[in-house]
């Protein structure tokens, strides 16, 4: 009887540690992601995404980008906060006061986008997308990647506004495919960007993806770390010479 006692508590406290190890483990994993995606448990996100750019509804969005935006909500989830829509001809408010994942490259129709490439994606310059031409491309850092049927490009980063507060995460790619694959390594991969760049450091990343009319998304590569040249500073008004007044 004492021998059954005895194996019984062993059991149960072996239970219990094995159990107390998970839970740690798993609390100490869920506290990096929200520490990286800017997230708290009941706290709210913005998901900003581009219109159809070939649809004439107002509302109307690219299925493949609806896909990037439940990838991007089910992260929310797990980090224990909800998701909120956001059009993009609504307000979204001041940067930095929510977290925010911008979909969509400012070559199709995303105000938002054009913004965030304006003022802090300095570095990164788009070529408005020619339908006729099947000419879509973006350049960081005097590389240009360009669009072709077998291989499309996304620039997927995190930054802060001059402020700070939460990050903006921002997938610009040059067809809605391309912005879903970037959804997905961004949901696949952030524990390995976590401990590259923490939770407190911008990145702009290139990805490629390989034959997607094949393989859709499932062939996503990294091709470069554009950091160091995506984010150029505000250029400074030049100064007026000595013995000139400015205008």
């Amino acid at each position: 009887m004492g021998d059954l006692v005895i194996n019984l508590l062993a059991s149960v406290i072996a239970g219990t540690v094995v159990w107390l190890s998970g839970f740690l483990l798993r609390r100490r994993k869920l506290n990096r992601a929200r520490a990286f995606f800017g997230l708290t448990a009941g706290a709210s996100c913005l998901l900003v995404v581009s219109r159809h750019a070939s649809s004439p509804r107002e509302f109307s969005v690219h299925r493949r980008d609806v896909a990037a935006l439940v990838e991007l909500a089910t992260i929310a989830r797990e980090c224990g906060a909800h998701a909120d829509r956001v059009g993009e001809d609504q307000p979204t408010g001041e940067i930095g006061r929510l977290t925010e994942f911008c979909v969509g490259g400012p070559g199709g129709a995303s105000p938002r986008s054009v913004t965030h490439v304006r003022a802090i994606l300095r570095g990164v310059t788009y070529e408005i997308f020619d339908e006729e031409k099947r000419r879509r491309s973006f350049t960081v850092g005097g590389t240009e990647y360009v669009y072709r049927p077998e291989t499309s490009y996304v620039l997927l980063a995190r930054f802060w506004g001059p402020v700070g507060g939460r990050p903006v995460f921002f997938i610009g790619g040059l067809t809605a495919g391309s912005n879903l694959a970037a959804a997905r390594y961004l949901s696949t991969h952030h524990p390995e960007l976590a401990r590259t760049y923490g939770a407190d450091r911008p990145f702009a990343l290139v990805l490629r993806i390989i034959e997607p009319a094949a393989y859709g998304t499932d062939f996503t590569e990294l091709v470069a770390d554009v950091t160091d040249v995506a984010f150029q500073p505000d250029p400074q008004p030049a100064q007026p010479t000595q013995g000139t007044q400015p205008a």
